[in-house]
């Protein structure tokens, strides 16, 4: 199963290029230090929520937007052998100096993966999520996360995956745990899920919610601290 740093960022708008252009020079490094993947997504339909967002995750003002990414890995270990390597490389370090984006508010951590359907590829649209959920609720999470699985792959999703929190530093400023207000006995899963459109995925939202299956049983995670947004993919290597 896929082993995943994510990362969620808030991002000027003016700099959106040299943000893309700043992903692109570090992924010939990060692919040397293993990742399978590398996925940077623009903020293209980011709602405000009830009592938290992806805004309110990383603290961000007007003129910002949000980029959800992230990095994906064969394992556990292969993970923590490439985080030892971005912490000592002296390649890293000279692209972390002009970084276009508040690196403080970027919040980061380890996942392991616990679902993942689909196939790896290229995807034109990706709606990206976060959401707290007991700690000890693994099979009842799961149990839920395959049968919106199942759905999603009915109406054109060509991926999922569901990632249950590993390794989630406490940041200074914002952090994952502290995006879905999780308390200490809470895990935060984050997940995404691939499409080949907009057009696709906004048809597809239309009937999935409108399905009795999505209304059954009662899921383990709070719904209403659920952090989620739809994000244009502008790097997928």
């Amino acid at each position: 199963m896929t082993y995943v740093s994510g990362f969620v960022c808030a991002v000027p708008a003016t700099n959106r290029q040299a943000y893309i252009d700043s992903a692109k020079s570090g992924e010939p490094l990060f692919r040397e230090f293993g990742a399978a993947r590398q996925v940077e997504a623009w903020d293209d339909d980011v709602p405000k929520g009830e009592r938290t967002d992806f805004r309110r995750a990383v603290k961000a003002t007007p003129e910002e937007k949000i980029v959800f990414s992230w990095h994906e890995y064969a394992s556990k270990s292969a993970a923590d052998d490439a985080t030892k390597k971005i912490m000592s490389d002296p390649r890293m370090a000279e692209l972390g100096k002009d970084m276009p984006f508040d690196g403080q508010r970027m919040i980061w951590g380890g996942f392991d993966g616990v679902l993942e359907k689909g196939q790896r590829g290229k995807a034109g649209y990706i709606d990206g999520s976060l959401v707290p959920t007991p700690k000890d609720s693994k099979d009842a999470y799961l149990s839920y996360a395959n049968t919106v699985a199942a759905i999603l792959t009915e109406h054109g999703a060509t991926r999922i995956v569901d990632a249950w929190s590993d390794n989630i530093p406490d940041g200074k400023v914002t952090d994952f745990r502290r995006s879905v207000n999780a308390g200490a006995d809470e895990a935060v899963v984050f997940s995404w899920v691939e499409w080949p459109s907009k057009a696709v995925r906004d048809a597809a939202w239309q009937k999935i919610f409108t399905d009795p299956r999505m209304h059954q049983g009662n899921p383990p995670q709070d719904e209403s601290r659920r952090v989620s947004g739809g994000f244009v993919p502008v790097m997928d290597a």
